[in-house]
């Protein structure tokens, strides 16, 4: 009997609650910023100590698409995630389940790295450039027209180009094709390329410098990523 009649309660109370009231409370998310970080392990905050040190939670804990108790973040970024990977498997997430009102993609570095690797660049950039362009497709077409795309550019790693001449090229193409691609679509680039200080680079942005680092270790420190956070928020509208 007590069971029942406090259920009464809640109900009467729910139903008396003025609506203006019940839209405000803070677990009422259907008025709440959808954000979705997508891409690779630059998306996931690899290599920030913590991984929130990355500069998709950065982007979020610091309220720059919307303040914190009014945003739903949901980063479905992964290590290793090439071009071909962010469209066959996150695009589908972002379209048919989270819908977000805001996107943000960092997305070809693996791509770059398989060409380091040995694979044929005549293959992969083509490639890279249909992947990207059939993921802002998929996004623009797929999510509702006030949905905000940002993307950003690669920067260069001096300590690469040292040991592999053409890494430097591999950057200037790829980002070329970011641009392009972008462009394309109205989607707003975030330029990390010259935040990092273009081919020169500035130091203490990236783990490769750090003593013991492995050769072609490309992530960047927390420092790096404050730096990737500030040029996606230079762009935000």
């Amino acid at each position: 009997m007590l069971k029942r009649t406090w259920s009464l309660c809640i109900m009467l109370f729910a139903l008396l609650l003025p609506a203006t009231v019940r839209a405000e409370l803070p677990w009422q998310f259907d008025q709440h910023t959808r954000y979705m970080a997508m891409g690779d392990s630059l998306a996931a905050g690899y290599g920030a100590i913590p991984t929130t040190q990355g500069y998709t939670y950065l982007l979020y804990q610091g309220g720059v698409f919307d303040t914190v108790p009014n945003t739903i973040f949901c980063n479905a970024a992964v290590p290793g995630a090439t071009s071909a990977d962010v469209l066959a498997y996150q695009v589908p997430q972002a379209v048919n389940v989270f819908r977000p009102q805001v996107v943000t993609l960092t997305v070809g570095g693996n791509d770059i790295l398989s060409i380091l690797a040995g694979q044929d660049p005549n293959v992969v950039l083509p490639a890279f450039a249909n992947n990207l362009t059939q993921i802002l497709i998929a996004l623009k077409t797929g999510l509702p027209a006030e949905t905000r795309i940002y993307i950003s550019n690669w920067y260069a790693i001096p300590e690469i180009a040292e040991v592999v001449p053409e890494a430097n090229g591999l950057i200037a193409a790829f980002n070329g094709v970011i641009a392009a691609v972008a462009g394309g679509f109205g989607v707003p680039v975030a330029d990390v390329f010259t935040a990092f200080g273009g081919f020169e680079g500035k130091g203490g942005l990236l783990l490769i410098e750090r003593h013991g680092a492995d050769a072609f270790q490309p992530h960047p420190t927390n420092a790096g990523y404050r730096v990737m956070e500030r040029a996606f928020e230079a762009v935000v509208k």
